[in-house]
């Protein structure tokens, strides 16, 4: 190796400092660094600040289930909390539809040795065809029946592992239905014929789900309904053949299909039995570590009823289960063992403990060889069927072979194919008449849309006083730009920038609210520059979620929250901030937003009245066209507010704020298209009406998409 002499060494340091030094100085200037968390311990983990404090909402409401859990003593506690625990589920996932015929079609039927395949296909709902296979091993007499839910594969139960799973219990003598899920197998839903995939791209499986479920969430419900509501009527289906012992009825699935599986166990009571694979864990431990899962596995505020994964065994108990985990699953076995113990107790209170087991395997997520046997001697021994569990060795079928459908798809397959986003729509349907017929009374309707807007969103009212630490100030040409950290929602916090004019001694002020955060118009020369050069003091958040705090906020959903709600708040408290300086004229506060990010804007306005003018840029027409078109552009998700369409829509706020000034500009639909059309075409009626009853039409005003913001708020603040 070649020796470094000390003065090369030295030259070495030199070098580095001095490109340490000009990362900070250019031409005898301050890089510029806008990021108000840096360097500040507390503030470290600003991606994971939004979080961590949704989980710690969560957390309080498992406290107070363990509360109760832990106060359970005797069988009719245990009936007690099981009856609650009913209402609570058919109340959450509900209502679920009437029955209607099944029409089922078997379209193929496959011999094999020892057993026989038929293809099948019904309806569990009109027109909502549910595609599979049920597998009849040879001999007479009823025999048990088991439900196999898949996990997520595109190829469902033809998926290897799956199918090695279901011949393993045919071989025992068990009749197996496994059908395709939702967005699954021959059901995607979002289908393109030419391309034969999903239209969200190959393998959007869990991306299918969420999408169809960010529209269900909107209309107040969950799309775990459809899939339970399909196992539901599967069982009936089997329910409907000769050779199924209504007495012996079990299910069991592999992590998709094992929420599946702990679902249908929880909900239909001709269940007798259910072995659940790789999901059962407990949200506490779900939220600690991989988060929340895609919609379907998550109910419509559920953790804000209390709900877990145990509460889905023990409402059944004393019935048999059977937990299946991997030491090493993304599932947390600490969570899997805590749930196990909980529901053993339970079950040991009905004298039943020897009908709950739980099964691990040092392996990460997946059917093992283990598992499979266990399964196999659990329902042996519970659907009374005895026999050798041992694994056996399988001839697989190809995935030709187990196709239903014609054409590979039930939505080219039947002309009336429904998706659960056509049902959706026209089940949302009724919810918009409900809202035009409360808007034809303007007054009454606008009375109740602040307290509606609040409690669905999840907004809870901050402190009157804003708390901040001041981070430092730049000097640019005619202007300084302050940063601040605001005292934000529990323990987040707010970066701010805050720019301010060098002349001038009171200043009206513009919140500046982008999805991309503080930094995205921030530059010298840009947008927020022409503004304070124009007079105005622009405060420029990182409202949480975006910029320095963005995170992940799929758990706000589960505890009544919306992110939508909790920015409103943020927004609030810049209100509130800007209110304390003597340099800002407090009667002159407005807001402006950008795209998917106008909604947090409508709702803090709708909640302060002290945000007098609002600018929305590009804004998203309403919720409701999201929910009556079948594509949308996703990235909206994150800004809907669930359950809204029960009580109000994006016009209805709008209308609320009259007379204030609302300046909209390039008005676009679900797809980010520009809307042309008149007020009255576009769905902005209402707000017309109510800018009209409060004589105030001329407050209420549609700009050109590409009008300058300069314009709109000289507009707004005249």
């Amino acid at each position: 190796m070649k020796k470094i002499s000390v003065t090369e060494l030295l030259k070495a340091n030199l070098l580095i400092a001095f490109v340490i030094f000009n990362s900070y100085q250019v031409f005898g200037q301050e890089v510029e660094n806008l990021n108000v968390l840096d360097n500040w311990i507390n503030w470290s983990d600003g991606k994971n600040m939004l979080r961590l404090h949704l989980n710690q909402q969560a957390f309080s409401y498992f406290d107070q289930r363990d509360s109760e859990i832990n106060n359970i003593k005797t069988k009719t506690d245990v009936v007690n909390r099981q009856k609650k625990i009913k209402d609570v589920l058919w109340q959450t996932v509900g209502p679920f539809p009437e029955k209607t015929a099944l029409n089922t079609k078997v379209t193929g039927t496959i011999k094999k040795a020892g057993y026989k395949i038929e293809k099948i296909i019904y309806e569990s709902l009109p027109g909502f065809y549910v595609t599979g296979c049920i597998y009849l091993p040879d001999g007479k007499g009823k025999k048990p029946a088991i439900l196999f839910t898949s996990g997520h594969t595109m190829d469902a139960f033809r998926n290897k592992s799956y199918q090695t799973m279901i011949l393993n219990l045919v071989k025992k003598g068990f009749i197996v239905l496994a059908i395709d899920p939702i967005s699954q197998g021959e059901r995607i839903q979002l289908y393109d014929p030419d391309k034969k995939i999903s239209l969200l791209g190959a393998g959007a499986i869990t991306r299918e789900h969420s999408y169809l479920g960010t529209q269900t969430l909107i209309s107040g419900t969950s799309i775990a309904r459809y899939f339970i509501w399909d196992g539901i009527r599967g069982i009936d289906y089997l329910l409907t053949r000769d050779e199924v012992d209504p007495q012996r009825l079990g299910v069991t699935g592999q992590s998709g299909g094992g929420t599946q599986a702990a679902y249908l166990y929880a909900f239909d009571e001709r269940i007798k039995a259910g072995a659940i694979v790789n999901y059962i864990t407990g949200f506490r431990r779900l939220l600690e570590s991989i988060g929340p899962q895609d919609a379907e596995q998550n109910f419509y505020h559920g953790v804000l009823k209390g709900i877990t994964h145990a509460d889905l065994l023990e409402v059944r108990a004393p019935n048999s289960v059977m937990i299946c985990a991997g030491t090493r699953d993304f599932f947390s076995i600490q969570g899997a063992r805590e749930t196990y113990s909980e529901v053993k107790n339970m079950y040991n209170i009905l004298e039943a403990g020897s009908k709950v087991e739980l099964v691990e395997d040092d392996y990460g997520h997946g059917y093992t060889i283990k598992f499979r046997e266990n399964i196999c001697a659990f329902f042996q021994e519970h659907l009374d069927i005895p026999g050798n569990p041992k694994d056996e060795e399988v001839m697989l079928s190809d995935l030709s072979e187990l196709t239903v459908t014609k054409t590979g798809n039930t939505t080219t397959a039947f002309e009336n194919a429904e998706t659960v986003s056509s049902i959706n729509s026209k089940e949302s349907k009724k919810l918009v008449d409900n809202l035009n017929i409360s808007r034809k009374n303007i007054h009454a309707h606008l009375d109740n849309i602040h307290a509606k807007a609040q409690n669905l969103s999840g907004y809870i009212p901050p402190d009157v006083v804003t708390e901040s630490v001041f981070r430092g100030r730049y000097q640019r040409d005619g202007y300084s730009v302050e940063m601040y950290a605001l005292a934000g929602e529990g323990k987040c916090v707010i970066p701010l920038l805050l720019f301010v004019p060098g002349k001038g001694s009171l200043f009206p002020t513009v919140i500046y609210i982008h999805p991309h955060g503080k930094n995205a118009d921030s530059q010298t020369g840009g947008k927020i520059e022409q503004l304070v050069n124009a007079g105005y003091i622009v405060a420029v958040p990182d409202v949480i979620g975006t910029g320095e705090t963005e995170g992940n906020s799929s758990v706000a959903m589960l505890i009544g929250r919306s992110l939508v709600g909790i920015q409103a708040g943020d927004v609030v408290r810049v209100a509130n901030f800007l209110k304390q300086r003597n340099d800002v004229d407090a009667k002159k506060i407005g807001g402006i937003a950008f795209g998917k990010i106008c909604p947090t804007l409508l709702h803090a306005a709708v909640m302060d009245e002290s945000i007098q003018t609002i600018s929305l840029i590009d804004p998203l027409i309403s919720y409701q066209s999201i929910v009556e078109n079948k594509l949308f552009n996703d990235e909206l998700s994150n800004y809907i507010v669930a359950g809204s369409l029960t009580s109000y829509d994006l016009p209805d706020l709008i209308g609320y704020l009259s007379p204030r000034k609302v300046a909209l500009a390039g008005i676009r639909d679900q797809m980010g298209q520009l809307i042309t059309k008149s007020l009255e075409e576009s769905g902005l009626s209402f707000p017309k009406s109510a800018y009209s009853a409060k004589q105030s039409s001329n407050h209420f005003k549609v700009f050109p998409e590409n009008e300058s913001v300069s314009f709109l708020l000289k507009w707004c603040f005249e």
